[in-house]
């Protein structure tokens, strides 16, 4: 395999990478939800929402999901999945990534905090540890908020080549 010698070449590529395999997770999380009832209609959010109660979520976040959360359940359902699919969409598409990276930053930190507490006695360090199913995805989404993710292997970037092709053509 021939690298670009350009090192942001590499790292637009590198980048774009990242956002599309993070893409294809999350079409493959909110597919099922979204062509299935099971999550949706059937109690398939309210388990895991109860689960989170059980033992995992951090003190501050309990009301909100006794109290909002689960009273209103099957359209915030609704809107986690559609809200996955469509993250997903846009990363693997590259189009509005800079929205979809915001929305998914704020649903991954959701989840952390919803999910990922290990106790009030935890050492610090297993704050970080207990949250790597949510943070390593809340990382990406930031550095797809910071960085120019959408610069290779996207509907812009092909639409810009598109229009410089056509120009060049045209002088």
């Amino acid at each position: 395999m021939n690298l670009p010698p350009d090192s942001s070449v590499r790292n637009s590529e590198a980048l774009a990478l990242v956002r599309v395999g993070v893409g294809i997770l999350f079409l493959i999380f909110g597919q099922y939800k979204v062509f299935g009832t099971a999550f949706t209609l059937h109690g398939g959010f309210q388990f895991w929402i109860n689960k989170f109660l059980e033992g995992g979520t951090y003190p501050f976040m309990a009301p909100i999901l006794r109290g909002f959360v689960l009273p209103h359940a099957t359209g915030i359902a609704f809107l986690v999945a559609y809200g996955e699919l469509a993250i997903g969409i846009a990363l693997v598409l590259g189009i509005l990534v800079r929205s979809a990276s915001f929305c998914g930053l704020v649903f991954m930190l959701t989840l952390l905090f919803s999910s990922d507490y290990p106790g009030a006695g935890a050492a610090f360090w297993q704050y970080f540890g207990a949250s790597l199913s949510h943070s390593v995805f809340a990382l990406c989404f930031a550095a797809f908020l910071i960085g120019r993710a959408d610069t290779v292997w996207s509907v812009k970037a092909l639409r810009k080549n598109r229009v410089d092709a056509y120009r060049s053509e045209n002088q």
